[in-house]
């Protein structure tokens, strides 16, 4: 597998949405530039926030969309075709209704699921062949509750499980970036059994 080149956090720009479970995605990006001791800073041609990091030997971009959730793919688009990175070289980390808080999985390609940011991603990207972290937030156990039910915070214990996921996941970003998907796959999804 090719190495990692951009790693993506899905979520929704401004402070009223920085606590939300539909933010997770630039949750883990905020940890994983924290332990490259990186800030991001605002790139409008990106229409994104963007850092570097470096792990095990390896670098990569780190993106936060700031076009809000629905409309990530031209922010995805935009930094992707600047640097030349080829759709399997990107990983998108996202919230997760259909993973229990505390569960982080890796996924190459899949559908949407119904998550508006990688279904714009998806018809921005004009295919689905880029990874996936996806972060369990559980689910609200109605469909017609799952839209507040994302923009509101989650409660003391399950941030709590979602930030032990999130460290699991970064435990085996060194592999990911080194282009071992599987490897790390196995490592991650182990750990959360």
């Amino acid at each position: 597998m090719a190495q990692i080149q951009l790693i993506v956090g899905l979520g929704n720009p401004g402070a009223e949405y920085q606590s939300t479970r539909h933010n997770a995605g630039f949750w883990f990006v905020d940890a994983l530039a924290r332990s490259c001791r990186q800030d991001f800073r605002a790139e409008a041609r990106f229409h994104s926030e963007v850092a570097r990091c470096r792990l095990g030997g390896h670098d990569c971009r780190l993106q936060k969309p700031l076009t809000f959730m629905n409309r990530s793919g031209q922010a995805v688009r935009a930094l992707m075709q600047f640097f030349r990175i080829p759709l399997d070289e990107i990983l998108v980390v996202h919230d997760e209704l259909d993973l229990p808080a505390g569960v982080a999985r890796l996924k190459s390609g899949g559908g949407h699921g119904g998550h508006n940011g990688l279904r714009d991603l998806i018809s921005h990207l004009g295919a689905r062949e880029f990874h996936r972290l996806r972060i369990g937030i559980a689910h609200p156990g109605d469909k017609r509750q799952v839209v507040d039910y994302v923009l509101k915070a989650p409660g003391k214990d399950d941030r709590k499980l979602i930030d032990e996921a999130m460290d699991s996941a970064l435990a085996v970003m060194p592999l990911v970036l080194a282009g071992s998907m599987d490897k790390a796959m196995h490592q991650l999804h182990s750990r959360s059994e």
